[in-house]
């Protein structure tokens, strides 16, 4: 843990110093709180089943703030009539998911038998990732109209990039049956406990960072002058395939890591 938070450190000081700016030109400010099921896609399971999609889910959770740039705190004011003030929010988050993983799928139905089948069904594993940055809203309908209580939705999409500080655990209970094969039961780096296909070092569970894409969709509903509860879906795509433990060579792994996260949240405007 001590050394996730120092690889958080840098980016938060940075995403800080970014905001303090922001701050600086008197644009107003909304903090709040998210919370939602995750799912992710990892090497573990298999690709396209729908089993495996589901199955491997877990919870995040998350602090955001906005800078909103419709309007001016230090003149209690909006600002000039510009498309881009009017549309556009900037959104820095700092999140915490977690999800447990196994495999699912047609290599591990109840009538497989085979030494392999057994390997996948021991073996587990848990992804948990920090992570911290920015996105850019995008919101179709007039923000200020919106703060106003003229409508109760504003729908929005957003792109962004965030750094992960991800620590994978990696878990076995597989048994072997052949007397001349012993493994070493629940031991992760024995290479025998896994599945015989994938390469040597495909399994492993040594924390690391990484960046990411992160874009989603999603809408607000004005509860109050002063408060939002707002539900968005986001898409979130890792640059690395370590997240979960697992990185794998056979022709199935096709693309990183990466997590689809719907989030509810409220969100409280402070000026």
């Amino acid at each position: 843990m001590i050394l996730n938070v120092k690889k958080i450190f840098i980016p938060l000081a940075l995403l800080l110093s970014m905001q303090l700016s922001f701050s600086q030109l008197g644009f107003s400010h909304e903090i709040g709180v998210i919370a939602g099921p995750v799912i992710y896609q990892s090497d573990f399971g298999v690709r396209s089943d729908f089993e495996t999609n589901v199955g491997n889910s877990g919870i995040g959770i998350g602090l955001v703030h906005y800078i909103n740039f419709s309007y001016r705190a230090d003149c209690n004011c909006y600002t000039t009539d510009k498309y881009f003030n009017d549309h556009f929010k900037l959104r820095s988050e700092i999140a915490w998911n977690n999800t447990t993983l196994e495999h699912f799928g047609e290599w591990v139905d109840p009538d497989k038998d085979s030494e392999n089948a057994e390997r996948l069904r021991g073996h587990t594993g848990e992804s948990q990732n920090w992570d911290i940055g920015m996105q850019l809203e995008f919101f179709p309908r007039s923000i200020r109209a919106f703060s106003a209580g003229i409508y109760k939705f504003a729908p929005f999409a957003s792109l962004g990039a965030h750094y992960v500080s991800y620590r994978p655990e990696t878990y076995t209970d597989y048994v072997s049956s052949d007397p001349l094969n012993p493994n070493d039961i629940g031991n992760p780096d024995d290479p025998n406990n896994f599945y015989s296909g994938w390469e040597p070092g495909s399994v492993d569970d040594m924390s690391g960072s990484t960046w990411s894409i992160v874009s989603s969709v999603g809408t607000r509903y004005k509860l109050s002058v002063l408060s939002d509860f707002m539900i968005d879906l986001r898409f979130q795509y890792f640059f690395s395939d370590w997240t979960d433990g697992l990185n794998h060579q056979l022709e199935s792994n096709k693309a990183n890591d990466w997590m689809v996260w719907l989030n509810f949240g409220y969100i409280y405007y402070l000026d």
